[in-house]
């Protein structure tokens, strides 16, 4: 490697790229980590529990965190975008977009500017299912430990938050600004997005409060979400007692997704385990076409079976209607049964597939290629550019942790070799 050598470029502050960036920094290689929100830790900063040891997130990141804090060799870019790359591996041009946050580096996370914000905005940490300040801390991992402001949400010429802020850390004439870096190799590791369950018009969602998808189910069962991590229905605020989990809603389903996603089967079952545990009295059914637990998550399928007030239902779910007496009714054919059965329960949760961030946003100046179904599949790339975790593939955190690691792998060979 030559002293001219440009850094490793990740774009997408994740899991996945969280851990392609610490695996080539720690073996000696400079990295420039992207992230387009405010902080990182993507998708998985709003899980409640990972499975199978359902164990919550926020450890593991805060691990990453530390040694992201510690190690000097990467340079991280929140609220940035790529706007263009141009050139080829060993020498790529990468242009830069950055965001304002309004919020500078001398915010201590005191608090003394929410209660001045007279805005209240919906939370998107929290799918809407609570409302924030329009000055507010992202999350609470939120790294860098920033507030951030939403500034489309500001009455014109407010200032209050400002004018509360003792330490000058808002700063309302923050402008949008561009930055060129230069990269030998790049990783996209840009994650995913629950497929849009609003197109899924028989299954109730967006009509009824009480219908909500499996990421939204993990803030219900957070601790710091809308419910305080007791999980209660969205439209009275009941506790729930009965809940249907729908599998494959969208998926494998040639109108909406084509493929499966490979996890929305142990998300399901992990949380009907986060019902069961909150309440034990609680019944959960689970509609599923088949269940797909591969390798050593079988046991994890096993033990959700074993549970009695666990009921599987091999049956494809017509419809979800509500009844006069204000319960869901899930409609559903049971196969094993040989016969239509109707359901009521207090929460329907749709298990959404993961759709590709790049084929929802589109490439973002990103030089890849994508497959049939949105993703950036290794054989599809250019020289010099390597895709990661839900980028390349539907796939859970272990295994895009993993892909992470081979990705940074392969980014460091091109370095090497420039």
């Amino acid at each position: 490697m030559t002293a001219q050598a440009h850094p490793i470029l990740v774009v997408g502050g994740g899991v996945s790229g969280i851990t392609a960036a610490l695996e080539a920094a720690e073996t000696g290689h400079d990295v420039v980590l992207v992230e387009k929100g405010p902080s990182l830790g993507g998708r998985v900063a709003a899980f409640h529990q990972y499975f199978p040891k359902l164990c919550p997130p926020t450890c593991g990141l805060e691990v990453n965190y530390q040694r992201l804090r510690r190690n000097r060799r990467i340079q991280v870019h929140t609220s940035t975008e790529v706007a263009a790359i141009s050139g080829a591996a060993g020498d790529f041009t990468v242009r830069l977009v950055k965001s304002p946050p309004y919020v500078n580096r001398n915010c201590v996370l005191c608090d003394l500017c929410t209660p001045a914000c007279p805005v209240d905005v919906p939370s998107t940490h929290d799918f809407g299912m609570k409302t924030v300040k329009a000055i507010h801390l992202p999350h609470r991992m939120a790294w860098p430990p920033r507030y951030v402001i939403e500034r489309n949400h500001c009455p014109s010429g407010c200032a209050r938050c400002a004018e509360a802020c003792p330490y000058g850390a808002v700063d309302l004439a923050m402008a949008p600004r561009e930055v060129e870096v230069h990269a030998a190799s790049i990783v996209v590791a840009t994650g995913w997005r629950p497929y849009d369950a609003r197109k899924l018009t028989r299954l109730g969602f967006g009509a009824d409060a009480d219908v909500i998808t499996n990421v939204m189910m993990e803030r219900l069962a957070a601790a710091d979400g809308p419910t305080g991590g007791d999980i209660r229905r969205p439209s009275d605020g009941r506790r729930v007692e009965r809940i249907a989990f729908v599998q494959c809603a969208g998926s494998r389903d040639q109108g909406h997704l084509p493929y499966c996603s490979s996890v929305c089967c142990l998300a399901s079952l992990k949380q009907a385990q986060y019902v069961r545990t909150a309440n034990p009295a609680s019944k959960a059914y689970v509609f599923y076409i088949d269940i797909r637990t591969p390798g050593k998550y079988e046991g994890f399928y096993s033990r959700a079976k074993a549970d009695p007030n666990i009921e599987f239902v091999n049956g494809k779910v017509a419809k979800v209607e509500r009844n006069p007496d204000g319960q869901m009714i899930v409609e559903a054919e049971d196969i094993l049964r040989g016969h239509k059965i109707q359901v009521a329960v207090d929460l329907v949760v749709l298990a959404t597939g993961m759709e590709s961030n790049l084929k929802v946003e589109g490439l973002a100046g990103l030089p890849i290629r994508l497959d049939a179904d949105g993703f950036a599949s290794a054989h599809l790339q250019p020289p010099g550019i390597f895709a990661a975790g839900v980028a390349q593939s539907p796939v859970e955190v272990n295994s895009s942790v993993q892909e992470a690691t081979g990705a940074a792998l392969r980014a460091i060979q091109v370095r090497l070799a420039t």
